[in-house]
């Protein structure tokens, strides 16, 4: 590959194949986190930055569906890959609506998984390094997600870390919706009542901070969250 390992986020609940999933990735000259289940691999992905996944779909605690379907609110254009033992037409469907890159079935050989990882990659590779990018344009506005900073005529202003999280999110979603729950599990790590109180009030300060330019509006979606209109 480049002198910058890619960085797999590997969930495979099979753990002797995950090892030597894993191993193989590695003499490949990729960097890859091994994980279990569904719930330690949504964990992983909250924590660090990934290049691509590729998850099992009969997982414990959470399966490969629920889990991708959980990795797409967060990052919609990340590549995925399914591994599983089925090979029905159902679950292969389900699988590319959920936004499935690719789908491997179970025996496969590592030299077929590490081409259609190389190929995937190749395709994609603009498209992640536009996701992950920390500065943003809105209108007038320059948003620096490392600064945690909006800067508009020459004036910059000074966000919170949350406040600076919840706009990255919105940015990341824009013009699409931004589940109420997931932000609040994902930034305050609980949805209880006061928690959700605190972000209506961050929501309520950005929309406010974001009041000289009309091109951009936060609304609300009732009953599923906000969403970011650009």
């Amino acid at each position: 590959m480049t002198d910058n390992k890619v960085k797999v986020l590997l969930v495979e609940d099979d753990k002797n194949l995950g090892f030597l999933l894993k191993e193989y990735l590695i003499a490949k000259n990729y960097e890859a986190d091994l994980y279990f289940d569904g719930e330690q691999g949504y964990k992983a992905f909250l924590k660090n930055h990934y290049e691509i996944c590729i998850l099992d779909i009969m997982m414990p605690i959470k399966d490969g569906f629920s889990l991708a379907s959980d990795i797409r609110q967060i990052n919609s254009l990340i590549p995925i890959i399914f591994l599983t033992a089925k090979s029905m037409k159902e679950d292969i469907l389900e699988g590319f609506k959920i936004g499935a890159d690719d789908y491997i079935s179970k025996p496969f050989s590592m030299e077929e998984l590490l081409f259609r990882i190389e190929a995937i990659l190749r395709r994609t590779k603009p498209n992640q390094s536009a996701i992950n990018k920390s500065i943003y344009k809105l209108g007038k506005y320059i948003f620096d997600y490392n600064k945690c900073s909006l800067l508009i005529d020459e004036k910059t202003i000074k966000l919170t870390t949350k406040e600076s999280e919840l706009l990255r999110m919105l940015c990341n979603n824009a013009n699409s919706v931004l589940d109420r729950n997931f932000a609040l599990k994902t930034i305050w790590l609980d949805d209880n009542y006061f928690n959700a109180r605190s972000m209506d009030v961050y929501i309520t300060k950005l929309r406010k901070l974001l009041k000289d330019e009309p091109s951009i509006e936060i609304i609300n979606v009732h009953g599923k969250g906000f969403k970011l209109i650009i």
